[in-house]
């Protein structure tokens, strides 16, 4: 049987974000990034299915932290793409210099 494992919360119940994940892994995110790669590796040759009557419209929404990284105190940026209502694409990075300003940070992260 497999561990499921929750990566939205940790021990004291407090909700992770994830540039502190990215930043400092921990053996509970190798194994959760390990079944998701099992997951895509049985599933290649699946694609995203559009009923006829689903809308085809690209919606896209970006987001940035100003000094979001606890140790870095670098900007980290994120974004999602959906085509209709499936996502197809989404990032999230941290940045390799450090914004001035929140508003620098957003900027940066269009």
């Amino acid at each position: 049987m497999v561990k499921k494992s929750k990566l939205d919360e940790d021990r004291e119940e407090k909700p992770l974000i994830h540039h502190i994940i990215v930043a400092r892994p921990t053996e509970k995110h190798v194994h959760a990034v390990k079944r998701i790669f099992r997951y895509l590796c049985g599933t290649v040759n699946r694609g995203l299915w559009y009923p006829k009557d689903s809308s085809v419209a690209l919606t896209a929404f970006a987001d940035a932290a100003h000094a979001g990284c606890q140790d870095t105190r670098r900007s980290t940026s994120g974004s999602v793409q959906f085509l209709g209502e499936r996502l197809i694409s989404w990032s999230s990075k941290r940045k390799k210099g450090a914004a001035i300003s929140s508003t620098e940070a957003e900027y940066i992260a269009l």
